[in-house]
């Protein structure tokens, strides 16, 4: 798995901190959103999967799912879990 790569080409849309604070029912600022997406990726209890074109990052103790492009290793979206 490309942990590694992906925690340091993770990149990031205006469109997405928008859907993260709307999937999430939070106002977090832009700074936030990166913190916990690096927070999520780090932690050793998160789940690394590819599937398809994306690779899936769960974090079941903090009850987030992360949905991260595998070729651009742009987010796309968070899911609760």
């Amino acid at each position: 798995m490309e942990k590694n790569t992906i925690i340091e080409k993770v990149c990031y849309t205006d469109l997405v901190f928008e859907r993260v604070n709307k999937k999430l029912s939070k106002t977090m600022t832009q700074n936030e959103i990166k913190f916990l997406v690096l927070a999520i990726l780090n932690d050793n209890r998160s789940q690394f999967e590819k599937i398809g074109k994306n690779y899936y990052v769960s974090n079941i103790p903090k009850g987030i799912k992360l949905v991260i492009n595998s070729s651009t290793y742009r987010l796309i979206t968070v899911d609760k879990i």
